[in-house]
């Protein structure tokens, strides 16, 4: 009897490459001359830290960058997230609580984070390189749109002047022309769209289109509904489902509204959004009136939406 007939690990092993109709011993013997795994190869840092590329020479500009990098990937991780729960088959409260508990988390670290940014840069330099960037904006974020496909019921993004007129019958590119965000750089009297979201919605609409059918019963707050009725009635978990609610669509927004404020009001430039938004009105929570979980909000809080903020 040799050794892999009496190691319960390479049986294990065997079994495994056995099942998925491959040879165990080609793999096993790869192992002899595959190379040992270092924290540069597994992290690609080479790669990571080579995707920082200025239009400038002013040093602020990197920081700039770097930033917005670290949000897109905290963007993947709270996608990463989402995504296990829309697809989870058999949905307990606990992976529910679990999963909403680290989105929360990553958005409690990006709602933080603006002081890196707010007071990470000097006034005078954002105002000269910014200019470089127009017409690009943090608003054609594709990740940020999906994340909120995916965490609400699709009537909740649609501007709230056009609300009553669409329901689940409407066809999502319909619903995807009437998106909140829309109003940031679309003339509704003649529907004519800025630059901005022309070349925003060339890139991304039909993957947009793809997910906003995709979240349609797999969104955070329809599973949450899936949840046993006394778990959804649970003060803890409802504290966590309004946590995540007013994080993203209060704190974060007002971070964000905050730190344009400090470099676009500074009396140093020009003072419009570099993708040419109404930024102070596109971005302000009780314009927007974006809420992701309506039910869980009294009429008053939801009447006053952002207007303490």
């Amino acid at each position: 009897m040799n050794q892999t007939d009496t190691d319960p690990l390479h049986k294990s092993i065997e079994e495994r490459f056995e099942a998925l109709g491959l040879k165990p011993e080609m793999h096993l013997e790869g192992l002899l001359y595959s190379k040992p795994l270092t924290y540069w190869d597994y992290i690609q840092t080479d790669a990571l830290l080579s995707l920082q590329t200025q239009r400038t020479s002013l040093p602020d500009e990197m920081v700039f960058i770097m930033y917005h990098q670290v949000n897109e990937l905290l963007f993947k991780m709270i996608l990463w997230e989402i995504d296990q729960l829309a697809a989870a088959e058999s949905l307990t409260t606990s992976f529910f609580t679990e999963r909403l508990m680290r989105i929360s988390r990553y958005f409690d670290m990006l709602t933080t984070s603006f002081t890196i940014m707010g007071d990470g840069m000097e006034v005078s330099q954002y105002m000269k390189f910014r200019n470089t960037l127009a017409p690009a904006s943090g608003f054609q974020s594709a990740q940020y749109r999906i994340i909120e496909f995916g965490s609400t019921d699709l009537i909740n993004l649609i501007d709230d002047r056009f609300r009553v007129s669409i329901n689940r019958n409407t066809p999502y590119e319909h619903a995807l022309e009437h998106l909140y965000w829309q109003a940031a750089g679309k003339d509704y009297s003649t529907n004519k769209k800025s630059y901005l979201i022309q070349e925003f919605e060339k890139k991304y609409k039909s993957l947009f289109l793809e997910k906003m059918e995709y979240y349609n019963q797999r969104n955070i707050w329809k599973r949450f509904t899936l949840l046993p009725e006394e778990d959804r009635k649970n003060p803890d978990l409802i504290a966590a489902m309004r946590h995540y609610d007013s994080t993203v669509n209060i704190k974060w927004t007002m971070g964000h509204l905050r730190t344009a404020m400090k470099y676009i009001d500074s009396g140093q430039g020009r003072t419009e959004a570099t993708g040419g938004s109404d930024w102070k009105k596109y971005m302000h929570p009780k314009h927007q009136r974006r809420i992701f979980f309506p039910e869980l909000w009294s009429a008053e809080e939801l009447e006053n939406w952002g207007v303490g903020a």
